[in-house]
Formats: C-alpha cells, structure tokens, sequence
C-alpha cells in the first residue's frame, strides 16, 4: 500500500537533530516561550522576509488572533473563499465578525477575484485569502481590490509555507498571514503549533500580549486574552524542518509535474499553477472527476491510499445551518469532485509510477 501520507518516515529522516533539539529544551528548564520559541520566530522571520514571527497554539488560533488583534467583531464583514476548510471561516465566527462567502476559480481552486468586489459593502473590513492546496493567491489583483476599498488582507498560509509569489513568500504577502504546523503540514510539528507573521509593529506587540493572557508583564493584562503559545517543545523541532523545507517543497514540485505529465486519464480533471512553478508547493495534488466514490475504491483496491479534501463545503454543515440553503454551485461541485493523491518528500520514484499507472488504467 502507498500510503497517502508517511509521516513516520518524513520525520524519521530528522530523527536525530529532533532528539537533540528536544534534550536541549529538557536540559533547559525552561518550557514556556523560552529560548526555543524564540529561536524559530527568528528563523521564521528570516525565511519569510517579515519583521515579526508571533509561535502561537495553532493555525486556527493565528487567525482568530490576527482578526482579534485588528478588533473586529460584530457588525464587521471579512470576505472569505466558499470552498475553504473551515477554520477559515470558524476564525471569523469566533470573533463575532460575519463571514462573507465568494466562490472561487474552477481551474486553479483559489478565490475568484472577480467575483470579490461585487461582496464588498459598508461593512466590509479585510479580504481573508487561502492560499488553498500550497498555491499562492493572485495578489496583484486581491492587492488592486484591497487598496481601493481600503481592506485588510489576511492570509491564510496554512497550506503554502515556502510558496512564493513573484519573489515574495507568502506570509509576506498582506497585513498578516496565519500558519499551521499541522503535522501533516510540509513544515509540520509533531503536534500542534501555529504563528503569525507581519511586518505591523503594532499588531505584533498586541498578538504578542493576546496568545498570553492579554499581558506584556506578568500579572498585568492589558486586554482580555488567550492561552495560545507555541509549545518550547514543538518550536525546536520546527527549527530543524525548517531547514529542510525548500528541498522538501521542491521534491514536491518535482513529483507533481511528474503527476501533471503523466497521467493521461481523460476521466480525470489535473490540477493547474496559475503562476510560476514555485507559486505552489503541492501541500495536496488534487485531482478532480465525476466518478471520485469508485475511483477512490479502485485507488485503494489497488494499493494507493486517497484523502477527499474536503467531501462537504462549510456552507452545508451542520455547524453553519444557517446557510444550508445558500447555494454555491462552483464550491459544490468542488467539494463533490476532488480527490487528492499522495504526494510527499519521501516518495520514491517506483511510488510515483504505480500511482500513475493505476490511475492511468482507471475506467
């Protein structure tokens, strides 16, 4: 069996730089934001060219953060892609803020720009971008959008850490961008961690205080915060991937053109880069095709491993009844669609070609 994600093995490559990083924090004796944190904010900063990197729980708590950082609650509109995993959208609700759905792109499954002005309204306060599947968004345009409205840009990087848009990493793209160190991340912990990158002073002094209790100084709040900080455990370990990221993402980028040439199903809709190859650093391969059910059953007969990312669309679950029946036909059919192949640094070359085979000979 080709395993959709190997993460034993990804990490295993690192065994020994991990145990050492780890011994170093136990020696230390110190274990909440200690030198550890401190060290991969650093290192984050240097890699994605930001003046500050905020370690916080997780991807989900960066974003509430960021927006609650920025202050916005209720009354407050914060434009968001429709076909998104839903801590996009969880991060605006929790704030009080509504979201606003736009549909997005068919061919490369990144928000519409097109379709983003047409949602703008009084209310509206920030554009929150995701980066879906590791693809930089189109900046230029949601930047053109954003100056003439005056809007924030939020950008969700759990997906694209390493992507570049013409020569810019994201997370230095907008006013502030939210990671995930999901393990299954291509820069992931073993657990949860999270971070905020920014080139505002302001806001990284505020994010700083509110992942802490809302304080700068012990005992003194000055806002009403959160227990929200990057583990000292989690944040060496990170620092050792971290080093190891470009080549990983690249690999990536090397199986995924393999993919994209290869398979010649006409069952089977390939995923497209929009921009230059090294806009996408291939977190998913996400093929689409009206036959997914059976085609993952076959995949799966036949020894490859498949993930749906993400077999229902925020605006139909349970947890947002309240748009269950709003309609956005592009997500949907989306949603519906997708199915993502395994792709990793740790694939080997005969890997890569049974995928193509079987999928190749899929009817």
């Amino acid at each position: 069996m080709i395993p959709f994600l190997d993460l034993k093995a990804i990490n295993s490559r690192h065994k020994t730089e991990i145990q050492e990083a780890i011994s170093g924090v136990i020696d230390s004796g110190w274990y909440i934001l200690g030198e550890a944190v401190k060290q991969f904010e650093e290192a984050f900063v240097t890699y994605c060219g930001t003046k500050h990197c905020i370690g916080v729980a997780n991807g989900l708590d960066a974003l509430i953060l960021i927006l609650r950082a920025y202050g916005y609650g209720p009354g407050d509109e914060i434009i968001v892609p429709a076909n998104t995993y839903i801590a996009s959208i969880l991060a605006i609700s929790a704030v009080g803020a509504t979201p606003v759905l736009v549909e997005p792109d068919l061919k490369t499954y990144l928000i519409n720009t097109a379709s983003i002005e047409e949602k703008i309204t009084k209310n509206t306060k920030a554009i929150l971008l995701v980066h879906l599947y590791g693809q930089a968004c189109p900046m230029d345009e949601i930047n053109n959008i954003a100056n003439k409205y005056n809007l924030k840009i939020i950008e969700d990087s759990a997906q694209a850490h390493g992507a570049i848009y013409k020569d810019t990493r994201v997370g230095n793209l907008g006013d502030a961008s939210a990671f995930s160190f999901y393990p299954g991340k291509n820069l992931g912990a073993l657990g949860d961690g999270g971070a905020v990158t920014t080139n505002d002073d302001k806001l990284a002094e505020t994010l700083r205080a509110l992942r802490n209790y809302g304080s700068h100084k012990k005992y003194e709040n000055l806002y009403k915060g959160m227990n929200s900080r990057l583990d000292e455990l989690q944040a060496p370990i990170l620092s050792v991937k971290l080093k190891y990221l470009d080549v990983d993402n690249q690999k990536r980028r090397e199986i995924s053109q393999t993919y994209r040439k290869e398979i010649n199903n006409p069952q089977i809709i390939l995923p497209s880069v929009y921009g230059s190859e090294e806009s996408h650093v291939w977190h998913l391969f996400v093929v689409r095709t009206i036959k997914r059910e059976k085609l993952q059953k076959y995949l799966l007969d036949n020894g490859v491993q498949t993930v749906i990312h993400y077999p229902i669309p925020p605006h139909k679950q349970q947890a947002y009844r309240e748009w269950n029946h709003l309609e956005f036909p592009i997500t949907e059919q989306i949603h519906e669609e997708v199915l993502s192949l395994p792709i990793s640094p740790v694939m080997s070359g005969d890997e890569i070609h049974k995928v193509i085979e079987v999928i190749n000979k899929f009817d």
